[in-house]
């Protein structure tokens, strides 16, 4: 075996810098992506190995006790890519090493319909989602169950490949992603069976989504880990919502306030009434003062949807709409005409316009 020294060409008392130097001199000389001969290849696996030893303190010292020295720890052949690196591209840059497998998963995005009675208090959900889940067979290693993945040999497990590239200034290294490994700097060898070495399948999974309460069309909520898993056995991206709470036969909304209409009979616009009204959440029981008018508005408060952020409900906002009868029996006739004669009506008069009923009740209703 060549001594250390000679390979190297300093002397038995060279200082770490000199040595340092000599081995970056001789590597851009004999390193394989500029001289590509066997020869050199050969040459630069004495370099690189001499370099090893004598620049680990312990190793040169029992080198120059003359023991061996250097076979467990050195980089034979292209193994020793941290001073390759740092003798192309100088100290502390370093290589950046392989990339990970791992990756974070995508985010989904579903769109969840709800109804108007379910966003008063709020609701939960149980989603069946088709979705990339994390392979049980592998656990998320890619790897057949007793098999790992084995470092690549051509970048020897770097993950980067090193060329020369002419230019003005002279040649000058590159560094790109290993293509046997595609700059992971591992193989999968044994791809697991069930998901083809991805680490993850496509399933359905069970979500349990609990909507808050006063939410509107439109709003999205975000779930995060709830969405698609990475892979290789990554982080879970976030499942977003997106609402739409389905239009209601009887009820409207404006903000947290629910509005409605209550047709009211003659009689009891006259004579005044009690009216129970079905809410969404429940009954509630309406005054009707004696000689309410069409587009009249009755609030009744706090029963209203849920304020989204805050405490508190918005009302319930009951317009009165007053049903004139286009049909009356005779005695209904002679009642009405009895009741004519009493208030002495006089000749219909002009007077200043009055908007419609659906004006004014848009009106009253939005304040």
């Amino acid at each position: 075996m060549a001594d250390h020294y000679e390979v190297l060409g300093v002397a038995r008392d060279a200082a770490p810098d000199e040595i340092k130097k000599a081995y970056r001199r001789l590597a851009r000389e004999l390193h394989p992506d500029v001289n590509p001969g066997a020869e050199a290849s050969e040459r630069f696996k004495e370099v690189t190995h001499a370099y090893d030893v004598l620049s680990d303190p312990k190793q040169r010292q029992q080198y120059d006790l003359g023991g061996q020295g250097g076979f467990g720890g050195g980089a034979a052949g292209f193994g020793g890519f941290g001073d390759i690196f740092e003798t192309f591209f100088g100290a502390g840059q370093g290589s950046r090493g392989p990339r990970s497998r791992r990756e974070r998963g995508q985010d989904a995005l579903i769109r969840l319909e709800v109804g108007l009675d379910e966003v008063i208090f709020g609701t939960h959900r149980d989603l069946e989602v088709d979705t990339a889940v994390v392979c049980e067979t592998c656990n998320g290693s890619c790897c057949q169950p007793g098999t790992s993945p084995v470092r690549c040999d051509i970048c020897g497990g770097s993950g980067q490949i090193q060329r020369a590239v002419r230019s003005l200034l002279g040649n000058v290294m590159t560094s790109s992603p290993c293509g046997s490994c595609r700059g992971y700097g591992t193989i999968i060898a044994t791809p697991c069976v069930t998901c083809q070495g991805q680490g993850r399948v496509r399933a359905r999974r069970t979500v349990p989504v609990d909507v808050p309460a006063g939410v509107d069309t439109g709003v999205r909520l975000q779930m995060p880990g709830s969405g698609e898993a990475g892979p290789a056995g990554g982080p879970n991206g976030d499942l977003y919502l997106e609402i739409k709470v389905k239009t209601h036969e009887v009820f409207s909304r404006d903000g947290d306030d629910l509005l409605c209409t209550l047709e009211v009979q003659m009689t009891d616009a006259v004579l005044g009434a009690t009216a129970k009204v079905a809410a969404l959440d429940g009954d509630v029981e309406l005054e009707l003062r004696s000689g309410v008018q069409s587009g009249d508005v009755l609030t009744v408060r706090d029963r209203g949807i849920t304020h989204l952020r805050g405490n508190g409900r918005g009302d319930l906002k009951v317009a009165v709409h007053v049903i004139t009868p286009t049909k009356l029996s005779g005695k209904e006739r002679e009642l009405v005409e009895q009741l004519a004669a009493l208030r002495k009506p006089k000749s219909p008069e002009l007077g200043h316009f009055q908007q419609g009923l659906f004006a004014r009740l848009r009106d009253r209703f939005l304040g």
